[in-house]
């Protein structure tokens, strides 16, 4: 304010001296045609009458560019600052969303683990059962096959050997030995 005034001030007065300091060299044209010495006052009067009119033609629409520049400049401040919050609400929830996730994935994992080693136990209890099982089968296979074995032995032995003319048979030894066989 005070520089304002102080530039205003000089600006009046500066011209003023040197109206003066023209007129104490010699008389000058002006005071000739106008009847008196200077035309300071009449200059200042017009530079008001300017200042006026072009403060009443432009104040308006200045005042009004500032006030839409303002108007405009906090209406972007303020959808700056809804990003902003709009951001850190979404940061929050991603980072939210993102723990939920690890805890999520820990627990699948551990899940993955424990289903890992209840399948590899039911496998391995299924597998033994099955080899017994096979060895069981193995042990019943050799021992029906060695009878079959034991059986055609006796057979081809008795074949060779024993002619039928030797063994007298009678029908009702055939039929105790069929019945011995059934029973």
């Amino acid at each position: 304010m005070k520089k304002t005034l102080l530039t205003l001030s000089a600006a009046l007065v500066v011209p003023a001296f040197m109206l003066v300091a023209g007129e104490a060299e010699g008389a000058s044209h002006y005071a000739s045609i106008a009847g008196r010495s200077t035309d300071f006052v009449p200059r200042v009067f017009n530079f008001l009458i300017f200042a006026a009119l072009i403060y009443y033609l432009v104040a308006d629409p200045i005042r009004n560019f500032f006030r839409e520049r303002r108007e405009k400049i906090a209406s972007q401040l303020n959808e700056i600052e809804e990003r902003l919050q709009k951001a850190k609400e979404a940061k929050k929830a991603a980072e939210q969303k993102l723990a939920e996730s690890e805890k999520k994935a820990q627990e699948i994992l551990e899940d993955a683990q424990k289903e890992a080693e209840l399948l590899a136990k039911r496998y391995r209890e299924m597998g033994s059962r099955e080899l017994a099982a096979l060895e069981q089968q193995f042990k019943e296979r050799m021992e029906t096959e060695e009878r079959k074995m034991q059986r055609e032995t006796i057979v081809a032995l008795l074949d060779e050997n024993i002619d039928p003319a030797d063994i007298p048979l009678t029908g009702s030894q055939i039929i105790d030995t069929l019945a011995k066989k059934v029973a």
